[in-house]
């Protein structure tokens, strides 16, 4: 979807804990030293017992104070939208109201969005559609957070295509002028594949209220014994789908993947990024985030955040520059967004002097 209207990202927040080396987990035990090799990855960020929606508040206290120089306030705030990809607390109850009132409080309209990894990219637009179709307010809201640290998770081994990290992330999306515009954006999904989440595993009773872990590579194995025995595999090559969505969105936001800064993607591991990502787009790893994510992990649906957070504050990208935010999820489903970076960042108009942030 070319973007039309003015959309705006008027901030950008992110909020990591402290990063637990891979080689620590080689030497606890907890890590297999051959998967370390080939994943490439050097730590992970681990948040213990800090609960998720905090760390999304976090997050979004810096999105929404750098959104300040957008002149925005907690009044042009129409709407919070939420990502999660793992519980939040208690059954029952609202992680997105509980960061609503922790941060801009006010009594607007908070939801939860997914699906999966690539919720914040789904929550950015509607987050479009919502400020073209309702004039009456100027910015949303978007945050996202999970916390990996419960005991039926085991992060080091749930699946060779990541390992499971901590941390949250924000941003403020307005029709004023901020840092960034968008350009377009826009998904596109294989539903044939959504069994690829959850082989071998029955839909009722959820897992986790029997105590089942959240284990991918048990799903995989389930699917590849099937597949020995003679079971079709799967019909659709999903890098063909991320190929075909990132070509059809960079095409309406005027540019070419070859002319893009840099791409913000999922914090994958080595031999993921490439079948799934780059090696799909013909893409080589320096144009996207892996020098850092490979220290991060992979924090469900807040890693295209986290990197633009990086690259803009860091000055690695500049006015003019158009920056790719790419995330793929359960379901199969992609998606991605196009952004123009339209100001450089200034640490004293978008942020407390002296301030301090765990990156």
């Amino acid at each position: 979807m070319k973007v039309e209207a003015e959309v705006h990202l008027a901030g950008v927040g992110s909020w990591l804990p402290e990063a637990v080396r891979t080689e620590e987990a080689v030497a606890r035990g907890w890590y297999d030293p051959a998967r370390r090799e080939s994943s490439g990855m050097r730590a992970v960020r681990v948040a213990g017992a800090v609960p998720a929606p905090d760390m999304a508040v976090w997050a979004a206290e810096t999105a929404v104070r750098r959104a300040t120089a957008s002149g925005l306030t907690a009044d042009d705030y129409g709407a919070l939208l939420h990502c999660a990809t793992y519980h939040q607390g208690p059954d029952g109850w609202s992680a997105p109201h509980y960061v609503l009132r922790h941060t801009i409080d006010r009594p607007i309209s908070a939801a939860q969005i997914g699906p999966g990894c690539l919720g914040m990219l789904v929550a950015l637009e509607a987050a479009a559609h919502r400020l073209v179709a309702d004039p009456s307010a100027d910015a949303v809201l978007l945050t996202s957070a999970d916390n990996f640290s419960a005991e039926v998770v085991d992060r080091w081994n749930s699946s060779k295509l990541f390992l499971l990290a901590d941390g949250g992330a924000a941003a403020v999306v307005s029709r004023r002028p901020g840092f960034a515009r968008l350009l377009s954006i826009g998904a596109a999904s294989a539903p044939v594949l959504e069994e690829l989440h959850r082989a071998g595993e029955q839909l009722f009773p959820p897992g986790i209220t029997v105590g089942r872990s959240l284990n991918f590579e048990e799903r995989s194995a389930f699917l590849r014994r099937q597949w020995e025995q003679g079971a079709a595999g799967p019909p659709v090559h999903f890098g063909e789908v991320v190929a075909e969505t990132v070509g059809r969105v960079v095409a309406e936001a005027g540019t070419e993947p070859e002319k893009l800064a840099r791409i913000c993607h999922t914090g994958y591991a080595e031999g993921a990024l490439y079948s799934i990502y780059l090696d799909p787009l013909d893409l080589e790893p320096d144009i996207g985030t892996w020098e850092f994510t490979r220290d991060i992990g992979h924090v469900g649906a807040a890693d295209p955040f986290i990197g633009l957070d990086r690259l803009w504050t860091r000055g690695e990208v500049s006015p003019g520059d158009h920056v790719l935010l790419l995330a793929a999820g359960p379901g199969m489903e992609v998606a991605c967004a196009v952004l123009e970076i339209t100001a450089e960042y200034d640490e004293i108009a978008h942020d407390t002097p002296g301030e301090e942030r765990r990156q």
